[in-house]
């Protein structure tokens, strides 16, 4: 069975494995990116693991169909350069170049999030599906179409960039520069933002007494009655459904996986969110289509990525 190394390229830690053709993970390590550190010496420890890896999988590194890596910003893909990673402070970084040529193997790059919903759709809540949008939730709101099981790219690799659909022009202000973003509701950042604001208002919450509210502080106060709390959650849940509708009236998908980690609030998150979404799709579309959790966690981007080195 053919066998393919994934690399998913975080800004705090790069994870890595070996992944056999149907999706099983052989070996699998994890270490700090130290993007401080400057890119060469990120991608000489980089070749470092990915040595070690191929050794402890017993796959000489010759027999490998190749290296797939996850970028968490902006990439092209033709010539294997990273064009900008914000949170590593990276800009036209030659990373297929400099990690092919220290490996002598062929090196894929692609977005981080295109790379876990193939991960979803290859090995995970999507498999067995044709077309599925992947949506992840954490410091973002990330995003991944796959259609007739292939990723959806678009023409400057900016296809699926859910999190920056403005559903509100007055709204707060998004990293991107625009207003109102689903990522400025929706993502463990923008919750984390609504509650401290309700908390620096003077509203009675439980929240005040959080040294740090993080959106799983949130989510645990709402759970608790906490009304401030709550009324967080609704609205970041209802602008979620909406972004959700406004994609699924567009693609038309199987199925739709969410992942990241404001998705470990389980039914509290699954629950209204359906509501919300049959709200504003189009009855064709949302009878078509089902809202489901990710099944891969954190290994969705080194699968999916180890799967596209298979190409």
């Amino acid at each position: 069975m053919r066998k393919a190394v994934g690399i998913d390229l975080g800004g705090t830690f790069m994870k890595g494995a070996v992944v056999a053709q149907g999706g099983e993970i052989l070996v699998k390590d994890e270490i700090p990116t130290r993007a401080d550190e400057g890119a060469e010496r990120v991608l000489e420890r980089l070749a470092v693991m990915i040595r070690d890896l191929a050794t402890r999988a017993q796959v000489p590194l010759s027999e490998l169909a190749g290296i797939g890596v996850t970028i968490p910003g902006f990439l092209d893909r033709k010539t294997g350069v990273a064009k900008e990673v914000v949170n590593m402070g990276w800009r036209d970084v030659p990373v297929g170049q400099l990690l092919g040529s220290a490996l002598e193997l062929p090196i894929r790059l692609e977005n981080d999030a295109n790379a876990a919903a193939f991960g979803e759709a290859i090995a995970g809540a999507g498999k067995g599906r044709v077309n599925v949008l992947c949506v992840t939730l954490g410091t973002g709101v990330g995003g991944g179409i796959v259609l007739d099981h292939r990723i959806l790219h678009g023409q400057s690799d900016m296809a699926g960039e859910i999190g920056h659909i403005v559903l509100d022009p007055e709204g707060a202000l998004c990293n991107c520069g625009h207003r109102g973003c689903l990522e400025t509701t929706s993502s463990a950042t923008g919750v984390s933002r609504m509650a401290k604001e309700a908390v620096a208002s003077g509203v009675e919450t439980t929240l005040a007494q959080c040294e740090e509210i993080t959106a799983k502080d949130v989510f645990m106060a709402a759970a608790r009655g906490d009304e401030a709390a709550s009324h967080v959650v609704a609205r970041a849940i209802e602008r979620l459904g909406q972004g959700l509708a406004i994609a699924a009236n567009l693609l038309n998908p199987d199925i739709i996986v969410v992942g990241g980690g404001m998705s470990r609030a389980g039914d509290a998150l699954f629950h209204p969110l359906q509501h919300a979404f049959s709200r504003y799709a189009l009855t064709r579309v949302r009878h078509a289509v089902q809202v489901v959790p990710a099944t891969l966690g954190n290994d969705a981007g080194v699968v999916g990525v180890a799967h596209l080195a298979f190409e």
